[in-house]
């Protein structure tokens, strides 16, 4: 048997093989940009690098073309999950999530499309993602949406799952860079890990990390103990360098991430940095549910909850 054809991470989601290629279960279907006739947001494609495919997705309330058309929008990019490897930011189930979100927050939104693991193995996509930041607040090369529209001393930070980790990266970039300044930074169920157990881990799920990590980004030497995983691990940048002045570190009471989520916000909370972090959790619910069951009592109550951060509350 080839060797090339030996599986060696297998997931109800992809499946990987010891040559990298990859087959994506799920997350490859896309839905257009355009007018949301529910929440009155339109949504447009931006490209910002054709050759590498990075684009973002801009999503405008109705409310920014209104009567009152010179108030400006604080500025959101987010990142997409899909454990390094799968989803855009044309994947149907943020459609209707960032128009509501963009709706209901009066958020201008970016949302980032970062070249996938494992073909662009990690850091790739944090450039690419570091990329469309520095192009968000820069003007957007002059895209009409974000000169006229967009606030660019107000700017967000948000994504969920492996987008959660790309939150904590991105923001750490930008620190270092000392180029943008952050307001907030918003975590949902983000993907850490680490190679030793915590507790409310399971040994599956630790196992699971340290795999996946060394597939997406084969130049860490040291698997799920490298800082971009585990900002926790001891080699890892001060969380005191954290550059927002406002974190919300969201988590499901189900999720197997929930644990290294709660390791994270409780760190950040002893690290001595300035500004607030908060911590949100939806009681019986699984990761990313409000993606997938938009309508439930608990998605409804973490949308509010997303809502009031933005708005400073």
């Amino acid at each position: 048997m080839d060797p090339s054809s030996d599986i060696i991470l297998d997931t109800p989601y992809f499946r990987i093989y010891s040559d990298r290629r990859i087959d994506r279960l799920v997350g490859t279907d896309t839905v257009p940009a355009g007018f949301d006739p529910t929440t009155g947001v339109t949504s447009k494609d931006v490209v910002i690098d054709s050759d590498a495919g990075i684009y973002v997705r801009l999503y405008l309330p109705d409310t920014a073309t209104g009567s009152d058309d010179s108030k400006k929008l604080p500025v959101l990019v987010y990142f997409h999950g899909g454990g390094f490897v799968v989803n855009s930011a044309a994947s149907p189930h943020y459609q209707p999530f960032l128009s509501t979100l963009a709706a209901k927050a009066g958020l201008l939104v970016v949302s980032v499309n970062y070249r996938l693991a494992p073909e662009h193995p990690l850091p790739a996509g944090y450039a690419d993602s570091f990329r469309a930041l520095k192009w968000a607040v820069s003007g957007g090369s002059g895209d009409p949406w974000l000169s006229h529209h967009g606030d660019l001393g107000r700017v967000f930070l948000a994504g969920d799952s492996a987008g959660g980790n790309f939150v904590h990266n991105v923001a750490m970039m930008a620190a270092a860079a000392s180029e943008v300044r952050i307001e907030g930074a918003v975590l949902l169920h983000p993907g850490f890990g680490g190679r030793e157990r915590i507790d409310g881990e399971t040994p599956e799920s630790v196992e699971l990390m340290d795999k996946l990590w060394g597939i997406v980004c084969p130049e860490a030497t040291d698997g799920a103990d490298d800082p971009r995983v585990n900002p926790l691990a001891a080699a890892a940048p001060s969380l005191r360098n954290l550059p927002c002045e406002r974190v919300l570190v969201c988590a499901a009471e189900l999720d197997f991430l929930r644990a290294r989520n709660r390791a994270y916000y409780e760190a950040l909370v002893a690290s001595g940095r300035g500004g607030t972090v908060e911590w949100f959790e939806s009681k019986g619910k699984e990761h990313v549910f409000f993606l997938h069951n938009p309508g439930c009592g608990e998605a409804v109550e973490l949308m509010d909850r997303l809502v009031a951060f933005f708005a400073g509350n």
